[in-house]
């Protein structure tokens, strides 16, 4: 008995999620036989001849009176693409049977009303990070999303005789080997994310031992008590949602190892590592820094590559005269949060929409702030010249930015024929005054 008790602590979450994946019934690499239709409808939906144009154009277009400056990386990754063609393919494959997807699949409205209208049922969320699994039913098929499962949902669906299709990106992946690494080496894990982001709940699922920061603010908080100590009963109340279950800042950070959600600014991810690094080598000394910090780079190369190319957009917004840029992704969307922050700390005027309806007839739109409020404003300032970069999250389609920029063209054109209807009126009505002044004047010509 001692024995298997032994060898059950010698298993770690990492090792039992791979006896999970070698179930015969849980699928990674999709479904051939159906993947030519599918390939063929997501062209169909996410495809944009506009946005083709701008690529083949330098990334910059005039149409209608507005020039668009498009940024060199945005939009899709293929970690994205890839999530998508296997929940299509799923639901393909698996003709008749019910499937059910336990989270989103993408922060995109159109891909998840897409799933919706291919009746995937969307697993009921019952609050403080509980779900409802009871309508999953024997023999139904159970699609993971692009951030993950926890490691608990996970177990759950191994146990029931389920089909799993695991579309859980491959850089997120690899922040659980990383998240693994710690718990092996003694660590515990800091996590730059937010505690109640999907991939976040999934990493820190694979943990022993963890704490969150969603900022440097809090980096610095966890800095200081490094460093300093402090009121263990105040720290734990401010992180007691981010933290691991029975966490002690006096003995857990002691020996840290820094992880990231994937969509987080790498910047700052950057930022709160060399923190990190100086908060251990002031305690332990520059010689035993090395045996208690360990860092690995988790950011994927899609978000950096946005993030750059929004970078450059901004540098260049005055040669370029841009009168604002727009971003179109998810409000839900991490990464796409992220890129506005980028404009908006420049001081920038900068929106971030979720879909093309949020510009609105009467030059409104409605759009998410940085500090994630939704307002509505005054949008084209000045209808004259409109000039704007744009860019897009890494689970936007490029049909979402092409429905976006089409609402702009409309906008102008709608001014632009106001402006001419208006002239013509105005000067109909100057024709008609002279007209009538002369006719009058020859009317008391013809009397004298």
């Amino acid at each position: 008995m001692s024995t298997e008790v032994e060898e059950t602590k010698k298993t770690t979450k990492k090792e039992k999620r791979l006896q999970y994946m070698k179930s015969p019934s849980f699928y990674r690499q999709g479904f051939k036989d159906v993947r030519p239709a599918v390939e063929k409808s997501m062209e169909e939906q996410f495809k944009s001849p506009l946005v083709d144009e701008l690529k083949s154009n330098n990334f910059v277009i005039e149409k209608d009176g507005v020039t668009v400056h498009l940024a060199k990386d945005f939009g899709f990754c293929w970690g994205v693409e890839r999530s998508i063609a296997l929940a299509y393919e799923a639901v393909e494959h698996f003709p008749g049977k019910t499937v059910h997807i336990t989270n989103e699949l993408i922060h995109n409205p159109e891909v998840n009303d897409r799933l919706h209208d291919m009746n995937v049922q969307f697993i009921e969320k019952l609050g403080e990070g509980k779900k409802d699994f009871d309508k999953v039913g024997e023999g139904d098929v159970v699609i993971l999303p692009a951030f993950g499962a926890s490691f608990e949902e996970m177990s759950l669906l191994n146990s029931k005789n389920v089909d799993v299709v695991d579309t859980t990106c491959p850089w997120v992946s690899k922040v659980w080997n990383t998240v693994d690494n710690h718990q092996r080496k003694g660590l515990t894990s800091i996590i730059h994310g937010k505690y109640g982001h999907e991939e976040t709940v999934a990493t820190t699922s694979f943990c022993e031992d963890y704490i969150c920061v969603k900022d440097m603010k809090e980096a610095e908080m966890v800095a200081d008590y490094i460093v300093n100590g402090g009121d263990k009963d105040a720290f734990l109340k401010y992180f007691e949602k981010a933290v691991s279950k029975g966490f002690d800042p006096d003995t857990m950070l002691q020996k840290v190892g820094l992880a990231n959600q994937t969509t987080m600014y790498k910047k700052e991810t950057r930022a709160i590592g060399q923190l990190m690094q100086k908060a251990i080598i002031k305690k332990f000394g520059p010689v035993q820094a090395k045996d208690h910090y360990w860092e690995f780079d988790t950011i994927c190369d899609a978000t950096q590559e946005r993030q750059d190319a929004i970078h450059e957009l901004v540098e260049n917004a005055d040669s370029l005269d841009l009168d604002f840029i727009l971003v179109v992704g998810g409000w839900d969307s991490s990464n796409t949060a992220h890129l506005l922050e980028i404009p908006q700390k420049a001081g920038i005027r900068s929106f971030h929409i979720n879909k093309a309806d949020c510009i609105g007839a009467d030059n409104t739109i409605t759009h998410r702030t940085i500090k994630g409020e939704i307002v509505t404003e005054k949008f084209l300032e000045d209808m004259d010249k409109v000039v704007l970069g744009v860019t897009s999250g890494a689970s936007t389609p490029d049909k979402a930015v092409q429905d976006s920029l089409s609402q702009i063209f409309l906008l102008k054109k709608r001014y632009t024929k106001s402006i001419v209807e208006a002239t013509s009126a105005l000067e109909t009505n100057e024709y008609n005054q002279k007209c009538g002044k002369r006719r009058l004047q020859n009317s008391r010509i013809a009397q004298s």
